[in-house]
């Protein structure tokens, strides 16, 4: 789906992110995004140091529309804020370039679950749907985007049906279970819709 700006008031913000206040990096991570910020007159400029961010992004995370910020800033941000989400196996994150994307779960490989068959899914999947919009509005690709949709209202259905839920989220389901289920009612989605 096409991002519609802030949940809370629609407009579309770029919040510069970083400690510019105490470091030189940072200091020239701001000089580069009001030069390419200035290139887009239509996106109001915001600007936050990364500790009042936090705070700010817990307490009313439909302010924002899009951060910009430091890969150690951003893996903190990230982490936190999954909690808003219900938690690291829902979180799904994008690393956008010019020419190329990359999609993954916000908590990484994970790799001391690796073989349990014991966490969720959900980020995995979501990163999928992520990936699959950004390639279908870049291509221009329909059929992309419906399966983007498909994909994400999947995962909207499998969570208010409530049944098959993961550990995290109060439940005892498997991860090949949940997957499962939500692989399971894609097609079936995407049959609707066409």
């Amino acid at each position: 789906t096409r991002r519609k700006g802030a949940p809370s008031d629609g407009t579309h913000r770029l919040t510069c992110v970083d400690k510019s206040n105490v470091t030189a990096g940072c200091k020239l991570f701001r000089r580069i995004y009001e030069e390419v910020a200035s290139d887009y007159p239509g996106v109001h400029r915001d600007y936050a140091y990364i500790d009042a961010f936090q705070q700010w992004l817990l307490r009313s995370p439909e302010a924002y529309d899009v951060a910009v910020t430091s890969n150690v800033f951003g893996d903190i941000a990230t982490d936190l804020a999954a909690v808003l989400q219900g938690g690291m196996g829902m979180a799904a994150g994008g690393n956008i370039g010019d020419e190329h994307a990359m999609f993954e779960p916000i908590h990484g490989s994970s790799p001391k679950h690796a073989g349990k068959d014991e966490v969720n899914p959900i980020a995995m999947i979501l990163a999928t749907q992520m990936m699959l919009d950004w390639l279908g509005r870049r291509k221009k690709d329909a059929g992309l985007q419906e399966a983007a949709t498909a994909v994400e209202t999947a995962v909207e259905r499998h969570l208010a049906e409530g049944k098959a839920l993961t550990y995290d989220l109060g439940g005892k389901a498997r991860c090949s279970e949940v997957g499962s289920a939500i692989a399971a009612a894609i097609p079936k989605i995407a049959k609707r819709s066409a």
